[in-house]
């Protein structure tokens, strides 16, 4: 099972890693990442491994919210992903 995490925002030092250690911290495996500065905007995409979540997804999405609170970040497993990109 994985999951997708999108985070946005002010651009700042340890976005990255606050967010990888929040996943950690709930035992989400990070698979692949891309992430890029747009006119200071910092964007990132995630998807995370999470067959051996420690927790619901929701509450992995509010200790994302709490590792980097000036950001917006969405968590979304890979089941509704998928079907919200069908054509």
């Amino acid at each position: 099972m994985k999951a997708v995490v999108t985070v946005i925002g002010k651009d700042m030092v340890g976005i990255l890693a606050k967010v990888a250690s929040a996943c950690a911290d709930k035992n989400a495996n990070v698979l692949e990442v891309t992430q890029s500065i747009l006119e200071g905007y910092f964007c990132m995409v995630m998807v995370i491994d999470i067959s051996k979540l420690s927790c619901q997804l929701d509450v992995l999405e509010e200790s994302l919210k709490t590792s980097v609170p000036d950001m917006v970040i969405h968590v979304m497993h890979e089941d509704i992903f998928n079907s919200m990109h069908r054509i």
